[in-house]
């Protein structure tokens, strides 16, 4: 009856600490720049970024946050490269219309600082990545009444790691390079917990 009692009094003081913020798919974005012909960077903008994070606010190495973006509103603000940034030489959009990201590791590295480890999955093809983030804090969304932060996360990846080898012939220069720096920012809305039934209340089945 006692480890029931212990369990119990874990499991309450865990929840007390977790909280489950949904990104706010209005306030996200998702950016990438990649060289041009070695010279100059070509920015660019993914579709709906959406997804959550389940934070332990007493630990926050225990946190988890997964997010899903849409490939086929790429937009590098040039239209026929945009389709042929769709097409099956670079993200084959219909087969693969989206991306995703699911945490495997998060460290702190400050009150504010987070280095966030995860399983990046992109043309069929799921490869681990490391994003440097920056987590805020909390305020009240004066429009919505919900408690807000945002989280804003950097890194740079290999294209060709995800298969996405295309290459114009060229005999001495890249056209499209390899290197890819990423950057998202989101707002984040706080999940209010279901409340509890009253007492002597039939449980919902």
């Amino acid at each position: 009856m006692k480890n029931v009692i212990v369990t119990a009094a874990l499991a309450l003081t865990s929840s007390a600490f977790a909280a489950t913020w949904e990104i706010d798919s209005s306030h996200a974005s998702a950016n990438f720049s990649v060289k041009h012909l070695g010279v100059t960077n070509v920015n660019g903008t993914l579709g709906v970024v959406s997804g959550k994070f389940e934070a332990d606010d007493k630990d926050l190495t225990k946190s988890k946050i997964e997010a899903s973006i849409d490939l086929k509103a790429i937009d590098t603000k040039f239209g026929k490269r945009d389709d042929h940034l769709r097409s099956p030489d670079f993200f084959d959009v219909e087969k693969f219309p989206a991306l995703t990201f699911k945490s495997t590791k998060i460290e702190k590295v400050s009150d504010t600082k987070l280095k966030i480890t995860g399983d990046l999955t992109m043309h069929g093809v799921t490869k681990p990545v490391t994003l440097d983030a920056e987590l805020s804090g909390e305020v009240k969304n004066p429009f919505s009444g919900t408690m807000t932060r945002a989280v804003a996360a950097t890194g740079v990846l290999n294209r060709q790691d995800w298969g996405l080898k295309w290459q114009a012939p060229a005999e001495a220069v890249k056209v499209v390079g390899d290197e890819v720096k990423i950057s998202i920012e989101a707002e984040l809305a706080k999940k209010e917990a279901a409340a509890a039934p009253a007492k002597g209340a039939p449980a919902k089945k």
